[in-house]
């Protein structure tokens, strides 16, 4: 491993402090590195790997696409891409979708919806884009521009302007930014990177009754948070809403590099031919993953097993906050969990990682939860016996 981390450093471009594990191969939620020693993974790649790793069905569809084509561009129809269209508008309760590589580009199409829609309304360029503080949306320059947090901003500035920032979940704060020129509210539904805080009943449904009152676009990020992991399909489901835009990345495409934008209503035919492309976006092999992927969600029951397990989860993260003077509380919602500690979480991470477990922080002092959605109790128990023990030490 000693190697291959050598010559990484010397290759890639250092933008990422890694851990100095390499990691060879994936069994359900364990994962191994190269020298075979297992880890229970309750980060699932950032929360990609929703379905657990080497999915038999999973495997055996991408392969049987990997042989027949993998991409065409877009200048021609494909089956895969359609048949995910289909079946992600139906789970989202939205019209259209755009098929992206990644979520940051999902946030850029959206972004662009924003702009665009400003444009039709106004007949200028200058609409106002209201986004959240703590917020973090992607590391492109349209995405950094809409995330709430300058130390990602700092050394690159905006190439956006006209974005104001309110305080997530103080729905007051979003009304006083309210002008004539505003053409779109953005927010997570649950703040990953900020802080797993999720979104307030009155704060989510308040949102979409000022787009309603003022003719704004809600547009939700849920590149995180989405795809069952709450215990709905989509976090805002959970609160019986429906935005006019929806991003989504991660966990529908189980690892294979793929996210969407989705609309609807009025946010629906804002973009025409020539305001938007992707080379890659929305290939066969891609179509196929998003396609095979919500298969799985809807045969396996994974929404039902987060809603069973989840409230376990809770449960067994609330004995912490409860043994623990260190800890100060438990945030999340469903398998999206945190545990805020008085100091830096890096020492429990490293120790974690020393005893067989991977968990990774979201800011300095929360230590971040996102488990494949079919882990079971007694994993979790696992996950607990570990990490009781690193704390502990």
């Amino acid at each position: 491993m000693s190697q291959i981390i050598e010559t990484a450093e010397q290759t890639l471009i250092h933008t990422y402090n890694r851990y100095q594990i390499v990691l060879d191969h994936g069994d359900g939620v364990y994962l191994y590195d190269e020298n075979g020693k297992r880890y229970l993974d309750c980060a699932s790649g950032i929360g990609v790997f929703a379905l657990g790793y080497q999915n038999p069905y999973f495997n055996e569809k991408m392969k049987e696409q990997l042989d027949k084509l993998t991409h065409c561009s877009n200048l021609y129809y494909n089956a895969p891409a359609t048949k995910a269209a289909t079946k992600l508008v139906a789970a989202s309760g939205m019209e259209k979708v755009f098929f992206t590589n990644s979520g940051t580009e999902a946030i850029e199409g959206a972004v662009k919806i924003a702009k665009k829609y400003g444009y039709l309304k106004f007949g200028t360029t200058d609409g106002e884009i209201i986004a959240m503080r703590h917020s973090f949306h992607g590391r492109s320059m349209g995405a950094l521009a809409v995330t709430g947090q300058p130390k990602y901003q700092e050394a690159f500035g905006t190439v956006i302007d006209n974005i104001k920032f309110a305080e997530y979940n103080n729905l007051d704060s979003v009304k006083e930014l309210i002008t004539d020129k505003t053409v779109a509210i953005l927010f997570e539904t649950v703040q990953g990177e900020g802080g797993l805080y999720p979104g307030t009943e009155e704060f989510v449904k308040g949102v979409r009754e000022l787009c309603d009152q003022h003719d704004l676009l809600m547009m939700v990020d849920e590149i995180q948070c989405g795809m069952g992991r709450t215990g709905t399909m989509f976090a805002y489901q959970g609160f019986d809403v429906v935005p006019d835009v929806v991003t989504s990345a991660k966990a529908i495409g189980n690892g294979f590099p793929v996210g969407a934008f989705m609309v609807r209503g009025k946010a629906s035919d804002v973009l025409v031919a020539g305001d938007h492309g992707s080379t890659y976006g929305g290939n066969p092999l891609a179509g196929m993953a998003v396609d095979t992927v919500l298969t799985i969600f809807e045969q396996d029951k994974v929404v039902e097993h987060v809603k069973e397990v989840a409230p376990y989860f809770e449960k067994v993260l609330d004995e912490f906050v409860a043994k623990y003077d260190c800890i100060l509380e438990r945030r999340g919602k469903g398998l999206m969990q945190g545990l805020e500690f008085k100091q830096p979480v890096a020492p429990v991470i490293a120790k974690a990682q020393e005893n067989g477990l991977l968990v990774i922080s979201a800011g300095a002092n929360v230590l971040r939860f996102l488990p494949p959605l079919i882990i079971t109790k007694e994993q979790m128990d696992e996950m607990a016996e570990i990490l009781h023990g690193c704390i502990e030490k």
